[in-house]
């Protein structure tokens, strides 16, 4: 900082605020100082303007699923989100959802001197002691965590969300909808189920058996290839978009035509689920707004000490392509 300073003229408080892209600095100066920056290869310090500053700007993310489309989606908004904040991202992925690995997950983060928190994992399987926290406010996706007083919780209406699109295919003239679930150990796939059998419950419908997946186009196409051999089944809402591909895939080699004589829907709206051979209908989210919000809400609890709230739901809707239609009959 010293050399930037010689070079352009300045004294170093000037560089200091000129890195740090403080206000009341003139133009002509910020790019004297930027040039000299520039011609000199000068880069701050991370870990010296933090030990100066006890500040890391840092946010950890603990994520479950990262090697997932949906789950990268949304760690790549995040990590949008937070630069835009002039914060970085610190990520854990976690190998598996057992206690002993997710607890090893936040004191990995901890120990990095992050700030905040999100937490991307089914939040039933987290114990968190609120003294380790040390204060640092979390934000989750999937229900509060028992003991912190500093935390928001952000995320869709799924359940609701997943009950419209139940609905809709009941309109459609289909006697039921069978459900192609997601893992036992996740809060999302919970969720989605519990829409699901409401709007079938709620209309005297059959509730048929689930079918649980892993949120792998394989476990979709596995389970197709049982549902493809019942002539009962004409509709399939799927609990992600991967696995209701593998439905179309399952049904396809059996020589069920989609949408003529089985219907199939999925979730998230992935890029993929657009261009299938028969485009997929499905629940779609803004992960770029939602990782906004997260990380606005974080940001404050920094900053502020405090949530603005202890709750926000996020806006879904459904997109409707070919992959649907009326009951054969009808």
């Amino acid at each position: 900082m010293v050399d930037v300073a010689r070079r352009a003229g300045v004294s170093q408080k000037t560089v200091s605020r000129v890195v740090n892209n403080a206000p009341h600095v003139r133009p002509d100066v910020r790019e004297k100082v930027n040039q000299a920056i520039d011609e000199l290869g000068y880069l701050p310090n991370v870990a010296a303007r933090a030990l100066a500053s006890q500040r890391t700007h840092t946010i950890g993310v603990l994520a479950a699923g990262a090697a997932m489309l949906g789950p990268a989606r949304r760690l790549y908004s995040l990590e949008q989100a937070a630069r835009q904040h002039g914060y970085t991202l610190t990520v854990t992925s976690l190998t598996d959802l057992s206690a002993p690995c997710v607890a090893k997950g936040i004191r990995g983060l901890l120990a990095r001197g992050v700030e905040g928190l999100v937490i991307e994992v089914p939040t039933h399987l987290v114990e968190v002691d609120a003294l380790q926290l040390g204060g640092r406010p979390v934000v989750t996706s999937a229900g509060p965590i028992a003991g912190i007083a500093n935390q928001t919780v952000i995320d869709i209406d799924q359940a609701g969300i997943c009950r419209q699109l139940t609905e809709y295919l009941l309109s459609l003239g289909h006697e039921t909808v069978w459900h192609v679930a997601g893992p036992h150990d996740w809060d999302a796939a919970a969720v989605r189920r519990a829409g699901w059998q409401s709007a079938l419950e709620s209309a005297g419908r059959r509730v048929p058996p689930v079918l649980v997946g892993d949120w792998s186009a394989r476990s979709g196409y596995e389970h197709g290839r049982t549902l493809a051999a019942r002539d009962d089944v004409t509709a399939v809402f799927a609990a992600n978009d991967h696995m209701a591909m593998g439905l179309l895939r399952a049904f396809g080699e059996a020589g069920r035509h989609i949408p003529r004589d089985v219907s199939v829907a999925g979730y998230d709206d992935v890029p993929e689920a657009e261009f299938q051979m028969v485009p997929l209908t499905t629940v779609a989210i803004d992960s770029d707004t939602a990782a906004e919000r997260i990380l606005s809400e974080l940001v404050h609890m920094i900053e502020l000490g405090r949530p603005t709230t202890d709750s926000v739901d996020l806006e879904a809707h459904l997109v409707i392509r070919r992959s649907t239609g009326r009951r054969p009959d009808r």
